[in-house]
């Protein structure tokens, strides 16, 4: 069955991307939308190299760069993307509108032009405390609707809806997803900064899965 898998270069998507190669022939799809963090980018074709050259030869990168002049907030450029955990006014400033929408509609218009069944995204249960794009009732909208609007033809798959970020990471340890080579950081400095709330929510989905963190931080005290 093919799938188009949302590609972000992070440890989720990349860990789904995995796991869902046993029972698919997946087709990676990146989007950029003029966030600071492009460094994702490179951070989705080095797991895709890593996995296979079938799967680095499907993937693909859609630059929507102008969209940031649309998407306006922090992770766009509009201000600076704060520190600590996530909190009221960290969601606020760095909450993408309707990003998850957007992606998953382009996604569903690639997938029925390759012919492939599914579309595939890392929604997971920390997220959706988070934002409300990776909710089970977003989810189960947008299943409906794509599924309508592609004439039943594509469907939405979120296995992670329900999962941790610890529990993603115990599972990518199994499959040996070379977390190294993942991208969090909103901020695309060289190294993850270790002080904004992604590189905050990666320390601790290790922590708490009792798996070593390889990611070299900028700030290692915090």
């Amino acid at each position: 069955m093919k799938c188009v898998v949302l590609l972000s270069g992070g440890i989720d998507s990349t860990v789904m991307m995995y796991a869902l190669m046993a029972n698919h022939e997946l087709w990676p799809l990146t989007i950029t939308y003029g966030q600071r963090h492009v460094k994702e980018v490179n951070a989705a074709r080095k797991v895709c190299i890593a996995r296979n050259a079938d799967l680095a030869a499907r993937w693909e990168h859609l630059d929507l760069s102008l969209l940031s002049s649309f998407l306006k907030c922090t992770l766009t450029g509009y201000g600076e993307v704060p520190d600590g955990e996530y909190d009221v006014d960290t969601i606020k400033a760095m909450f993408v509108p309707n990003r998850n929408m957007i992606f998953l509609s382009i996604a569903a218009g690639y997938a029925c032009s390759l012919g492939a069944e599914c579309v595939a995204y890392a929604a997971h249960h920390n997220d959706a405390v988070v934002y409300p794009d990776c909710r089970p009732e977003f989810v189960k909208s947008v299943f409906e609707t794509i599924l309508m609007g592609t004439g039943g033809k594509v469907s939405v798959l979120a296995p992670f809806l329900h999962f941790t970020k610890a529990e993603i990471v115990k599972l990518g340890r199994g499959l040996v997803v070379p977390f190294r080579s993942t991208w969090s950081c909103y901020k695309g400095g060289e190294l993850h900064c270790g002080v904004c709330p992604t590189c905050l929510d990666r320390k601790k989905a290790f922590e708490v899965s009792g798996i070593e963190d390889p990611t070299d931080y900028a700030d290692v005290k915090a």
